[in-house]
Formats: C-alpha cells, structure tokens, sequence
C-alpha cells in the first residue's frame, strides 16, 4: 500500500482508503462489516473515512467497534458533519451548534480521542462561513481534530474558506468529491483551485457506485444482491448511471483492463489515482474479497496510451459540467 500527502500538510494517507457510507449498518450486517474492516487493515489500508449521517449515526459506531484495539496512531480516522442528524432545528448545518455537538456525538460513537480530519460535508448557505471556520478552528485548537477539509464544495467556496483557515492558523488540507472515469466535473475548476492552494481530493465512488465494475450489462437486470436492487444502498442514485449507453461504454472497458493485467474495478481507480491531485481513493465493501481486489490498484501505474484508450472510450459519456458539484440550497 502506498501513501501520499494531503495536500501539503505532513500528514500521510494511505492511496486507498476504507468507507462506510452505504455499507456499515445499512446494507451489510455488523459481522461483515467487521471482516471488510479487518481486510482493509490486512491490505495495508490506514485511512478510514465516514460520517455522522452514515446509516443514521450508526455507521461510526460500527466502524469505532471494528477498528478497537487497532493502535490509534497507526490510523488516519476521518468524518464529516452537516446532514440532519437529528429532529431538532439545529441538527444539520454547519453552525456553531451544531458542529461542536456533533464532533462530541462523532467521537464518542468511534471511541477515539480525536479525529485525523474533520470535513464540512456540504457548503451551507444558511451560516456565515466565518461561524464554520472558527469552529473548525476551535475544534482543531482544542485537539478533537487534527485538520480540517471538506466535501463537495466549488472552487471559490474551497478558496474563500482556506483563505479563512490561513488566518485562524489551521490546516486546511483536503475536498472530498464524487470523482470517476464517467464524473469528472472537478477537473476543470476544483483541481486547478486545490492544486494552486495545496488541498488534496479524497475522491468517493471512483467505480462510480459499481458501475465500472462492469457486473451491470447492458439490457440485463441487475445482478441479484448487487447495490443496484437495494433501496437502502443507493439504488436511486447508481441508477442514474444504469443508461444503455454508459453500460455499453463500460463494457467496452474491460479488454483493456485485461491488457493491463487488471481487474475492472482496479483500473477504474488506478485511473482515478492517476490524477496526483488525488490523495486517495474511498472504497466501500459489502465482502472482504472486493477490498483485497480494490487495494491491489494501489502503486499502478497506467500507461499514457491506456489513459487515452480510456478516454476514446468513454468520452460520449462522461459528465464534464462543474456546475453539477452542488450543495443544497437549503439545509437538510
């Protein structure tokens, strides 16, 4: 397993790293969970990443139970905070109140101390970002995290709030977008932005929800058991990507990924991890063998001639738009 700085802090992660958002507590049973956790662990995977809305709250209690006894200073834990948590009015959002209350909530559900980063999981409208800033900051100063980040934010939302984080004296290190071989709507703005600033991307579904897999074919049904067909895993959302032309641009994958004497799913993020912006890859894992096969793309290297097959490829059906990288207007 190799590791890369975030951003250009000195903290190391590892170039895969474990995630639980549609997994722990919702689409695998506890025991599972525990197994992929432990292979993550065998595959040299130090960096965990999950958040307080996970499987309503309960997903960072799984993961704190499956990492216990593990040498906390071995382990990079990361979450977020934003999504409704709660019924109260002030249970979502990125105010005070709510930040400090549930950083308290997140720590004691993963039995640490501290968590390695803390990231803002969407841009909230509703609160002057210096009232997030200088909670994070607070947060960071009082030692519950150790730096700061966030997820799925624009360009000028990330330089406004590191510019924010340069005066208050907190390292401000890494985004956490959506980013595949067929959604790549950070390339043109957030990269450029993050690159100038120092700022990492720890990117979430690089197989993009499992469909670069290649297991969904086009005009067949899902597979049985797939994430497809579980309401509770996000079939709503890989749905999206379940069209006849991104099936059958993705199939067309898969001589490739053999050529390269790679599986489809370790191609699609060597791919992702080809981008030197990307400081790791999150995977998610309903059996310990996918983390095995996931972790093995960890130090390839892919041929420039392969990248541009790839992009002959999929091209008809990337999404390039920046303004798809969204955060509600309302909060949660």
């Amino acid at each position: 397993m190799q590791h890369r700085h975030l951003g250009r802090s000195g903290l190391l992660v590892s170039e895969i790293a474990y995630g639980n958002w549609i997994t722990h507590a919702s689409q695998v049973e506890e025991e599972t969970a525990v197994a992929c956790v432990r292979a993550a662990l065998d595959a040299g995977i130090t960096t965990f990443d999950t958040a307080d809305v996970y499987a309503a709250t309960r997903a960072e209690e799984v993961l704190g139970r499956a990492l216990h006894g593990q040498r906390r200073e071995g382990l990079e834990i990361c979450t977020k905070v934003y999504w409704r948590t709660g019924p109260a009015a002030n249970n979502s959002g990125l105010s005070r109140k709510h930040i400090m209350e549930s950083v308290n909530g997140s720590l004691r559900r993963l039995g640490t101390d501290y968590v390695d980063l803390y990231q803002a999981h969407r841009y909230d409208y509703h609160t002057p970002l210096e009232e997030t800033m200088t909670a994070f900051a607070d947060i960071v100063h009082s030692g519950k995290a150790l730096y700061v980040g966030v997820s799925e934010w624009n360009a000028e939302q990330i330089r406004q709030a590191h510019q924010l984080a340069h005066e208050l004296r907190i390292p401000f290190v890494s985004n956490q977008p959506q980013y595949s071989m067929l959604w790549r709507v950070i390339e043109s703005d957030v990269v450029p932005a993050c690159e100038e600033l120092g700022v990492s991307q720890i990117v979430w579904s690089p197989l993009a929800q499992g469909v670069l897999t290649g297991k969904y074919l086009p005009g067949e049904p899902p597979p049985a058991g797939s994430r497809a067909t579980d309401e509770k895993s996000g079939a709503a959302f890989i749905g999206k990507l379940m069209t006849p032309e991104v099936l059958t641009a993705v199939q067309q994958l898969a001589p490739l990924a053999a050529q390269a004497g790679l599986s489809m799913a370790q191609l699609a993020i060597a791919w992702v991890l080809s981008n030197r912006n990307v400081a790791a890859a999150i995977i998610g894992a309903s059996r310990p063998e996918q983390v095995h096969d996931n972790a093995r793309a960890s130090g390839v290297a892919l041929e420039p001639g392969l990248l541009k097959a790839i992009d002959e490829v999929l091209e008809p059906v990337v999404e390039r738009d920046p303004a798809k990288t969204v955060s509600p207007a309302t909060r949660p």
